[in-house]
């Protein structure tokens, strides 16, 4: 099975830039999307052969998550039990197997202004993938906006303290590995540099490869052993991230 997740940076401009070639080569499974940035009357993209599930922000223009899936869940939930639904960000799809989380985290924005409700969310969304995991393993993938080692940013050292390096961030990536999860990428690239997934669109950021990987699928560590490949796909442009790829036996 072939998942892909990108934060679009907003779809309708994405859809502007070729997405719908880009999704139509990559031929996912399951193809998962952040920062949708609208309402889903705003924008028609329905390929044949998937149904669809967006959960948008109740502000318009801002956040939101979308799912596109050939195989149609068993049962589709938005939300953390109720928790953080204003802003579009969890979309959770229940296959036979497992639990597919597409999850847009929240930043903890220029001088951490944000990282309360930052460790809030981080915390709920910790607890809310430990119980899907009592039952099935989980799939969590998104842009989850921490960068979590030294070798996962070309700039560490002054970056340190900034949003999406902050010790505090950093931390709970730790904690979510530590309680029993799996980052695929490093999994499979345990000393791999120079591979990002994210870069700023200010100083020609991209064409130095002065990136950031900040985007991720997460396992559960009983599949782990399951995953077949994975990859970012750093040449396909449309946003100021790329896609990621994870393909598992499940």
């Amino acid at each position: 099975m072939k998942m892909v997740s990108w934060n679009v940076n907003g779809f309708r401009a994405c859809l502007n830039k070729g997405f719908a070639d880009t999704f139509a080569e990559i031929d996912a499974d399951i193809f998962c999307i952040q920062e949708t940035k609208m309402q889903p009357d705003q924008a028609d993209f329905s390929p044949e052969g998937y149904v669809k599930y967006f959960f948008s922000a109740v502000k318009k223009g801002y956040s939101g998550t979308a799912v596109y899936s050939k195989t149609e869940p068993v049962n589709v939930s938005f939300g953390l039990d109720g928790k953080h639904d204003d802003e579009g960000r969890v979309i959770t799809c229940e296959f036979e197997n497992f639990y597919l989380v597409c999850c847009y985290t929240p930043n903890a924005q220029n001088e951490l202004r944000r990282i309360d409700y930052r460790m809030e969310f981080e915390d709920d969304m910790r607890a809310y993938l430990l119980r899907l995991n009592e039952s099935k393993p989980v799939v969590l993938c998104g842009d989850l906006n921490v960068a979590h080692q030294e070798i996962d940013l070309k700039n560490p050292k002054t970056n340190r303290g900034n949003a999406g390096f902050s010790d505090e961030e950093r931390g709970k990536f730790s904690e979510l590995l530590d309680s029993g999860f799996t980052d695929s990428w490093r999994y499979q690239h345990p000393d791999v540099t120079g591979v990002y997934s994210w870069w700023s669109y200010r100083f020609n950021a991209r064409k130095n490869n002065a990136g950031w990987r900040i985007d991720y699928f997460v396992v559960s560590d009983s599949i782990k052993d399951k995953i077949i490949s994975t990859d970012i796909y750093t040449d396909i442009p449309g946003s100021d991230h790329c896609p990621v790829a994870l393909e598992i036996d499940l």
